[in-house]
C-alpha cells in the first residue's frame, strides 16, 4: 500500500513506520491519522514481528498540524466527537497492538506526538529529545492521553505535566519512567534494531499472549476512561478559551483567557 505522510520498510522481521512530514516536523494530520491506523493494520497483517516508530529529520512528531488546528474552530459538535473518537481509536490501536513496539524518537514529541511515543512498549530518546503535553497552553485538554499517562508515571507525574503543559528534556522523562533508555543520535536506529532482536528471540506466540493479557488487564478501566476522555476532548472545542487559545497561538501572541 502507498502512504503519502509516512514510510513503511519491512526487513528482517522488523517493521519500521517513518512519520515522513519532515518540513512540518512531522504533524498529526488528518491524512497521517488515516495512514498510521491503515499500516497499523496493515503490519498486524505482515510478516513483521516487532515495530518500531521513529520520525523522518528533526521531529519525531511536533503535535496537531497547524492548519488543522485552525479548522478545528470550525468543526460542529458531530464532527468534533467523531475526530476524537478517531484519536481515541489510534492511540488504542497502538497501546493494544498485538506485536511489541519501539519508538525511536528522534526529537521533540509533543502533545499527541508525544502519546505515540510513549504508547509503545519501549521509548528510546535521543539527549536532545523533548516530551510534553501542552494542551492546557492552547485551551485544549489532553483528555485521551491523560487515559494512558496515569498509568505510566502515576496520578502525580501526570497531573505536573498535564496541568502545567511544561516540556520536559529526556532525562527527566527517564526518572518519571515515561521513557525507557536515552541513545546517541547516531545509535539511535541501530539499538532500535538490536532490542528488536532481542525480542523475536522470544516466542512470537508467547509475546502475543503477554501483550493480549497485558490489554486485558487494562481493558475495563480503559474503555470506561476513554469513553469520558472523547466527550471531554470534543466537548472543549466549543469553548470561547480553545478559540482563543487556538487563534492567540497561531498569531504568536499571548491569549486572553475568559474561563468560559
Amino acid at each position: 500500500m502507498t502512504y503519502r505522510t509516512i514510510q513503511l520498510a519491512i526487513e528482517s522481521g522488523v517493521a519500521t513506520v517513518t512519520l515522513n512530514r519532515p518540513d512540518k516536523r512531522n504533524a498529526i494530520s488528518y491524512e497521517l491519522i488515516d495512514d498510521l491506523l491503515a499500516v497499523l493494520d496493515e503490519v498486524v497483517k505482515s510478516s513483521a514481528l516487532v515495530l518500531v516508530l521513529t520520525g523522518a529529520g528533526k521531529a519525531f512528531c511536533s503535535g496537531m498540524d497547524l492548519e488543522n488546528l485552525k479548522a478545528l474552530t470550525g468543526r460542529s459538535s458531530e464532527q468534533s466527537l467523531r475526530d476524537s473518537e478517531t484519536m481515541a481509536r489510534l492511540f488504542r490501536t497502538l497501546y493494544d497492538f498485538p506485536k511489541p513496539t519501539i519508538a525511536a524518537v528522534n526529537g521533540a514529541a509533543i502533545a499527541g506526538g508525544c502519546g505515540l511515543a510513549t504508547l509503545c512498549d519501549f521509548t528510546l530518546a535521543v539527549p536532545e529529545a523533548k516530551f510534553g503535553y501542552t494542551e492546557v497552553r492552547i485551551g485544549f485538554v489532553p483528555a485521551i492521553v491523560s487515559t494512558f499517562l496515569l498509568r505510566q508515571v502515576g496520578e502525580k507525574h501526570a497531573r505536573d505535566l498535564l496541568l502545567t503543559g511544561r516540556i520536559i528534556g529526556a532525562e527527566e522523562a527517564v526518572r518519571m519512567g515515561l521513557i525507557n533508555e536515552i541513545v546517541a543520535p547516531e545509535r539511535l536506529l541501530d539499538r532500535a534494531q538490536q532490542l528488536a532482536a532481542q525480542l523475536m528471540e522470544n516466542s512470537p506466540a508467547s509475546l502475543a499472549y503477554t501483550k493480549r493479557l497485558l490489554s486485558e488487564h487494562a481493558r475495563a478501566d480503559l474503555d470506561s476512561q476513554i469513553r469520558s476522555a472523547v466527550k471531554e476532548n470534543a466537548s472543549i472545542r466549543a469553548t470561547h478559551d480553545f478559540r482563543e487559545g487556538v487563534s492567540s497561538f497561531l498569531e504568536k501572541r499571548k491569549p486572553q483567557w475568559s474561563g468560559k
